[in-house]
């Protein structure tokens, strides 16, 4: 867990100093390190369901032809 929220608080933490040195705005840089974290967490959570079928249409062609044996 502590790595976990140290990630975080690095993730914040550089998300609000690139959007601050581009924009100068604190307010700005504060919104963007809190909505592109949670933005970041959502698309992950369907990555990872679309990564999952890709996964597994591959386990299960591999299982398919290796079912396969070839007669004599």
């Amino acid at each position: 867990m502590k790595k976990t929220m140290t990630f975080a608080i690095l993730h914040f933490s550089v998300a609000f100093t690139i959007t601050y040195l581009l924009t100068g705005s604190i307010v700005i840089g504060g919104a963007v390190a809190l909505i592109e974290p949670a933005v970041n967490t959502v698309v992950f959570y369907f990555h990872e369901k679309v990564w999952k079928k890709i996964e597994s249409k591959k386990q299960s062609a591999e299982n398919n032809s290796a079912s396969i044996v070839p007669v004599n």
